[in-house]
C-alpha cells in the first residue's frame, strides 16, 4: 500500500455546538404595506387604460395599459414575496432563510414583462399596417391620469425605501431592498411609457401625426424589454450565487492578506443570503497553527458577513470549523 498522505491530507471535522439561527433578512413592514397599496392603485388604473385604449383606438394608451398590467402582476409578486418570506422564515427546509423568495418574484415578473413587450410590438405593427382613427380628446385625459397614478405610486414606494434605509447601516449598494427596488423601478418605467403615450396622442391631435401612436407603442416595448433584461440579469445573478465579483470578496481577501496570523487563502466561496448580507466559506493555510476563531474575528469587521465558515490547514492536516 502506498503512502499518499502528502497528496490527500487527513481532515478533522469539528462542529460548533452552539445553536444559531439562519434567518438573515429583516422584515420591511412599511415596504410591504406600501407595495400592497400600489398594487391596488395600479390595478385600477390598468383596467381604465386598457379599456380606454381599446375603446378610443389608441395603441400608445393600450400599450401603456398593458405595460401597467405587467407592473400590477410584478408588484403583486413583490407583495406576495414579502408575505411568503415572512411566513416561512422559520421553516427549517430553507437552509439560509427565505430572502430569495423575493428575488424569485422579481425574476418571474421580468419573464412576464418580456411577453408583454412582444405583445405590444405585435399590436403596434398591426396598427401601422392597418391604421384606425383615434379619439384623441378622450384618450389624452386617461393617459394623464395614468401618469399621475404612476408618480403617486413611485412616491409611496420611495418613501417606504427611505424609511427602511434609515434603520440600517449601508456599506455597499447591495444593502438596498432588492424586492422594493424592483417594484420602484416598475412604476418608474411605467411612468416613462405614460409620458410616451401622452407625447404620441398630443402629436396626433395637434400635428396630425397619427403614426406616432403605434411608434410610441414600439418604443414603450423596447423600454420594457431593456428593463426586463436588466432585472433578469440582476435577479438571476443572486439566484445562481454568482457574487464572486462583489466588492465584499476583495475585502475578504484583503483581510486575510493583512491579518497578523500570516495565512494564505486557498479557497473562498461567497453568496448572498439576504439584503446586503453574505455567507462565506474561507479556507486558509499557514505554517503554524491558526484558530478559526481568529479568522472569524478578523472578518467580522465587515458586518455584511453574517454566516462564516472557516477551514484552517497546517501542512498535511486540516481542521474545519463552522460558525455564524
Amino acid at each position: 500500500m502506498t503512502d499518499d498522505t502528502q497528496e490527500r491530507p487527513l481532515t478533522d471535522i469539528v462542529h460548533d455546538t452552539l445553536p444559531h439561527a439562519h434567518v438573515f433578512h429583516t422584515e420591511n413592514i412599511l415596504a410591504e404595506r406600501s407595495t400592497r397599496r400600489v398594487v391596488a392603485l395600479t390595478a385600477v388604473m390598468m383596467i381604465v387604460e386598457i379599456l380606454g385604449g381599446w375603446w378610443f383606438n389608441s395603441m400608445a394608451l393600450l400599450g401603456d395599459g398593458l405595460h401597467m398590467s405587467s407592473h400590477a402582476v410584478a408588484l403583486g409578486l413583490s407583495a406576495f414575496a414579502y408575505a411568503a418570506a415572512r411566513h416561512l422564515s422559520r421553516d427549517p427546509r430553507f437552509s439560509f432563510g427565505t430572502w430569495k423568495i423575493e428575488v424569485l418574484g422579481g425574476y418571474t415578473s421580468a419573464l412576464l414583462l418580456l411577453g408583454v413587450a412582444g405583445l405590444m410590438v405585435y399590436e403596434s405593427i398591426a396598427r401601422i399596417a392597418h391604421p384606425v382613427p383615434i379619439q384623441f380628446d378622450q384618450a389624452i385625459p386617461i393617459a394623464v391620469v395614468g401618469l399621475v397614478v404612476n408618480l403617486v405610486s413611485a412616491w409611496m414606494l420611495k418613501d417606504a425605501h427611505g424609511d427602511h434605509a434609515h434603520h440600517g447601516h449601508h456599506h455597499h449598494e447591495h444593502h438596498h431592498d432588492l424586492n422594493l427596488r424592483s417594484a420602484y423601478i416598475h412604476v418608474i418605467a411605467d411612468a416613462a411609457t405614460s409620458v410616451l403615450a401622452i407625447v404620441a396622442l398630443l402629436s396626433g391631435k395637434l400635428f396630425g401625426l397619427a403614426w406616432m401612436d403605434p411608434v410610441m407603442g414600439i418604443v414603450g416595448a423596447i423600454v420594457i424589454a431593456v428593463w426586463s433584461y436588466s432585472l433578469i440579469r440582476d435577479t438571476g445573478k443572486v439566484l445562481l450565487d454568482a457574487d464572486m465579483d462583489n466588492p465584499v470578496v476583495e475585502e475578504i481577501r484583503e483581510v486575510i492578506r493583512n491579518a497578523p496570523f500570516r495565512a494564505e487563502l486557498y479557497d473562498l466561496h461567497v453568496w448572498r443570503v439576504g439584503k446586503g448580507k453574505f455567507a462565506c466559506i474561507v479556507g486558509i493555510a499557514a505554517d503554524g497553527s491558526v484558530e478559526a476563531s481568529e479568522v472569524r474575528k478578523a472578518l467580522q469587521v465587515h458586518e455584511e458577513l453574517v454566516h462564516i465558515t472557516v477551514e484552517t490547514a497546517v501542512r498535511n492536516r486540516s481542521r474545519v470549523f463552522g460558525n455564524t
